[in-house]
């Protein structure tokens, strides 16, 4: 059915949706249509955002969205035999966690088609990070993502035209409208690519505090009921855990500054807080999908993987079957090399020291988002380039850590001492 055949126009399912209509699925229908074969103007898909920004959708509608939205083009069908399963996070401040966990989970056996998106507001996208490597190529084909899947074991690509193109609109236009924090279009962009991967299994990272879109814990907590509703009606077993994002994760900040520290922690080392996350979230997907009979015995295999270099050759096989030059790859993984030989370095840097004697107990990772964003790390408009150079170290760190589990629930505190911050930027 094409957008000029249905008897309401799009103006007036604006204005339905604005006085806080409920919409149909057939309607619903008929925006993603729009929205993917370019029947709509931006401007009105922009309003449409901003009409369910402020009055939401019901339960049945976020469903509707989000099958709309994952049918939107081609979906991913696996061999029966492969344990596909991916992670997602709702972003964050520093947040690299999917750089050394697409490929752990590889290195355990699983198959991980991770698609990722681009940054929105303040937080980092895990594309943007990934482009700070020379040659990496975000745009795969289904059948690229199928060989590279056959070969490695995971990759990390953007939606296409063919993979989920309406979320690929949304997505872009959400970031220029301020419309990113809307519960409904969170979770049909969530669900609706990771529906369209064909999983078996996954789990969310649901971020809550200063630096994440849900300031409390109860926000977040009841998100992340809802997509995992949503993603059980949709076939895929889904689970959640929520994790404070008050201070940034690890020690960097920015595109290329996190790609390097995604690599330490590949190479067993880097931040205790980061492994922390890469260890709960894979050992939650490996004990959901019966890989693992035990939540502490998903982690140890996680950590494994980490520590005996498994996971860092398949990182590495991944770079070159997308696209990067064997001789770079290798370099970065090496044990010792100087990773700004491949990747962009800021003209300016500057270090900015304590004046005191003294402890700093927290950082604002929010603040220091923002900071980061306005001297280029981010966007302002849709499809502007960002600056991969700009970010920031925090140095001399001392960190030390306190988790408490739940079922499905982990709490990460982290309390920090940092001594020093450094700034990369070239505004």
């Amino acid at each position: 059915m094409s957008f000029k055949d249905n008897t309401i126009s799009f103006p007036e399912l604006i204005k339905l949706k604005r006085d806080g209509g409920q919409l149909s699925p057939a309607e619903i229908g008929t925006f993603v249509h729009g929205v993917t074969s370019g029947d709509i103007q931006n401007s009105q898909i922009g309003a449409m955002l901003m009409a369910i920004w402020q009055k939401g959708m019901t339960g049945e509608e976020t469903v509707a969205l989000t099958r709309e939205m994952m049918n939107s083009g081609e979906t991913f069908k696996w061999p029966k035999e492969w344990l596909v399963v991916d992670k997602h996070s709702t972003g964050g401040v520093g947040d690299k966690v999917s750089l050394p966990l697409a490929p752990a989970l590889a290195a355990c056996g699983c198959k991980v088609p991770m698609i990722s998106g681009r940054g929105l507001a303040h937080t980092g996208g895990t594309l943007d990070k990934l482009e700070s490597i020379r040659g990496f190529n975000v745009n795969q084909s289904v059948e690229q993502v199928k060989q590279i899947l056959e070969d490695v074991g995971c990759c990390i690509v953007g939606p296409t035209e063919n993979l989920v193109p309406a979320d690929r609109v949304l997505y872009a236009i959400r970031d220029a409208t301020s419309t990113v924090d809307s519960h409904p279009l969170i979770i049909s962009s969530i669900i609706s690519k990771k529906g369209a991967e064909g999983l078996s299994t996954l789990v969310l990272d649901v971020k809550f505090g200063r630096a994440a879109l849900y300031k409390d814990v109860d926000s977040a907590r009841r998100l992340a009921q809802s997509l995992i509703t949503v993603g059980n009606k949709l076939g895929v077993k889904t689970g959640a855990v929520l994790s404070r994002m008050d201070s940034p994760i690890g020690q960097s900040v920015g595109n290329a500054v996190e790609v390097c520290e995604a690599l330490e922690c590949l190479k067993g080392r880097g931040s205790d807080d980061l492994k922390e996350l890469v260890t709960n979230l894979g050992g939650h997907l490996l004990c959901m999908c019966g890989h693992s009979c035990t939540l502490e015995s998903g982690k140890k295999e996680i950590a494994l993987k980490l520590e005996n270099g498994e996971a860092l050759k398949r990182f590495e096989a991944m770079l070159m079957a997308q696209g990067v030059s064997a001789d770079v790859a290798h370099s970065l993984c090496s044990n010792e090399t100087d990773y700004f030989k491949h990747m962009k370095r800021a003209a300016h840097q500057t270090e900015l020291e304590v004046p005191d004697n003294g402890a700093v107990l927290d950082i604002d990772g929010l603040a220091l988002a923002e900071v980061l964003h306005k001297l280029g790390a981010g966007r302002t408009k849709s499809g502007e380039e960002i600056d991969h150079s700009v970010g920031a170290e925090i140095l001399n760190l001392f960190l030390h850590q306190f988790h408490r589990l739940q079922p499905w629930n982990i709490n990460i505190q982290a309390f920090k001492i940092h001594q020093r911050l450094q700034l990369f930027y070239t505004k």
